[in-house]
């Protein structure tokens, strides 16, 4: 897994007030997707709240039509599951962190070869992060199913 941070050019729409500075929740946010790309798994499930709810796209490969809540959870669901579609070739290229103060929304695009197609994945993604005392509460993903159905040649949910 990889992260790419944003480029120096997109810094002036990192902050929702047009400036260059993050706020604390979106340095908080662009540290975690760091720690994911290094595998860091263990510190991206401590910056969870225990009753966390983590909502992947409708119809997506990994959606089950409702949320997973729990970061254990959230790994059996979701993070287990990138690792195994995915191998070692998965990353997120965030395009924009944007800072709505307790809300964070990261545009970027998802990359990785599907192991058991060979396709490749390269999509639009948004993920919203909502944040209290300290953690994240509620993460809400957005990204093209028909691709990652084309990608994965599985048929989503629903």
């Amino acid at each position: 897994m990889a992260y790419d941070a944003p480029s120096a050019e997109g810094a002036d729409e990192r902050s929702s007030d047009g400036g260059t500075s993050m706020s604390d929740n979106a340095t908080f946010l662009e540290g975690l997707y760091g720690s994911f790309a290094q595998g860091d798994v263990p510190k991206v499930l401590a910056a969870m709240d225990p009753e966390i709810e983590w909502n992947e796209a409708e119809h997506v490969t990994f959606w089950t039509g409702k949320p997973f809540v729990g970061p254990d959870a959230v790994v059996q669901g979701v993070f287990a599951r990138i690792g195994e579609t995915f191998g070692d070739t998965f990353r997120i290229e965030i395009s924009r962190l944007l800072d709505c103060g307790s809300t964070v929304v990261m545009e970027g695009r998802y990359k990785g070869v599907v192991q058991a197609t060979g396709k490749h994945l390269d999509v639009q993604v948004t993920h919203h992060w909502d944040l209290a005392d300290g953690k994240v509460v509620k993460f809400q993903q957005y990204t093209d199913t028909w691709q990652w159905s084309g990608a994965t040649g599985e048929t989503p949910v629903g």
